[in-house]
């Protein structure tokens, strides 16, 4: 791996992607060029670990986390309301200890099945849990792949299981280089326990805490003291979808039109190789056009399903920019609920006061209509209501504190999460900006011996 600006910081790349072909400039016949594009149809796919900085004290810096293969499977007793079996799609997760004593995974290799489900489950517990982390995305369960004019790419297609089978593998191994959640004993047990890992997330209660965080996340409100750093962030990761998406739709409308130019030689092919079959001086020559331009339509497919493969890397961040606005919002729950307990610790102080008569009453309250009618109050009720008062107040005062320590602790634990995140989207961007800049020019240095000259 070659570092492209001499900076230990910068991300590297793969020298030997440009390495194939650096002189294209000497004469080629037809023939050759056909055999050079079917040699090169398989480029070397990106690799998802390539982007994930592996810390020191990480588990992944002591274990391998791989998804190896992935299997369709037909359940046996389940069946969907159509009466047809349940098929679904499972992925073989493999870690191996490299240093004995991995982070009480113990030593060897393991290997177990998960569905897709199974994976969304550990992430909802990873957020519920730890509300202040940036927790990774998932792969999507449906993807698009706008150069083939498709909607949407049926769940069993080969391609796409392959594609979500890098974002899983994605998922696991940024969740191992995460210092704070790769310590998780869940996490653990999803790399460990095949049987009894559902019975041991669910024991951890996660889900009442998920319903009612969704509820809170889902309430409207409007905080007196918004904090500022938290508010910038919510409006960068707005931005930062937006402008992901802009280049994502950009690219879609140029790759569709690369693979429409290079499909359409697939015509010149056919009308060559059957023009060929009525020439004879001219028969040989034009069977090899025609063998040119099938090589020239067909190789563009690899190139493709390998420039999916980058714009799934940088179609992740759209989702990281969620993740980023889940942890704002989390930090406004947190500030509205301790503005309600100041409010509140305030009504309380400000109502004993006037029952000691420290403060003025309201022009109209319940207790001056009282007042009116009965006469005044004794100084025994004043007593027993003030007791009663500093009970609250003091209830008041406890509540206020803890979640003004709530409130301060994630503050401080997210601010460090988001430095940590900054790093790793300027490094990741960095990278897979790279690699597109690389996967251009291959496809450049493909096209261009793909040029007619005198010599052919």
């Amino acid at each position: 791996m070659a570092d492209v600006t001499g900076d230990p910081s910068a991300p590297s790349y793969d020298s030997e992607l440009l390495s194939d072909q650096q002189d294209t400039s000497g004469p080629t016949s037809i023939g050759d060029l056909a055999r050079i594009a079917a040699k090169n149809r398989k480029p070397k796919l990106p690799h998802w670990t390539s982007l994930i900085d592996c810390q020191d004290g990480t588990l992944l810096e002591q274990v391998e986390i791989c998804v190896t293969e992935q299997e369709k499977r037909t359940g046996a007793a389940r069946t969907t309301s159509m009466g047809m079996k349940d098929v679904y799609t499972v992925y073989l997760v493999e870690t191996r200890v490299k240093e004995s004593g991995g982070q009480g995974l113990g030593e060897g290799h393991t290997s177990l099945w998960r569905r897709y489900s199974e994976f969304e489950l550990l992430r909802n517990y990873l957020v519920v849990t730890y509300s202040y982390v940036i927790v990774p995305p998932l792969p999507e369960k449906r993807m698009t792949l706008m150069w083939q004019q498709m909607s949407t790419v049926d769940n069993f297609d080969a391609d796409f299981i392959e594609r979500r089978r890098v974002g899983l593998e994605g998922f696991l191994q940024r969740v191992g280089a995460h210092q704070t959640l790769c310590e998780d004993g869940i996490f653990h047990g999803f790399l460990q326990k095949e049987d009894s890992w559902k019975e041991a997330v669910h024991a951890t209660g996660f889900q009442a805490k998920q319903d009612s965080r969704l509820k809170s996340l889902n309430a409207s409100f409007r905080l007196k003291k918004p904090d500022r750093k938290f508010e910038d962030l919510k409006n960068y990761a707005s931005e930062l979808q937006g402008n992901i998406t802009a280049v994502l739709k950009v690219r879609a409308k140029l790759v569709d039109r690369l693979y429409g130019i290079h499909k359409i030689h697939g015509n010149y092919g056919r009308v060559f190789s059957e023009w060929s079959g009525i020439e004879q001086e001219m028969g040989d020559g034009l069977q090899s056009a025609g063998h040119f331009m099938d090589a020239y339509k067909d190789y563009i497919d690899d190139y493709m399903n390998e420039e999916e493969q980058i714009a799934d890397q940088l179609k992740e961040y759209i989702y990281f920019a969620d993740a980023l606005k889940s942890v704002c919002r989390k930090q406004e729950v947190l500030q509205y609920e301790l503005e309600k307990a100041g409010d509140l610790l305030a009504a309380k102080t400000l109502q004993k006061e006037q029952v000691m008569g420290n403060a003025p009453s309201r022009s109209f309250s319940l207790r001056g209509m009282r007042s009116k009618i009965f006469g005044p109050e004794s100084q025994e009720s004043k007593d027993a209501q003030t007791k009663v008062l500093e009970e609250q107040i003091e209830e008041c005062e406890q509540h206020l504190k803890q979640a003004t320590q709530e409130t301060e602790a994630f503050i401080e634990s997210a601010l460090v999460e988001v430095e940590r995140f900054k790093k790793q989207r300027t490094t990741d961007l960095k990278e897979i900006f790279i690699n597109y800049a690389i996967l251009q020019i291959k496809i450049s240095k493909r096209v261009s011996p793909f040029s007619f000259n005198k010599n052919v």
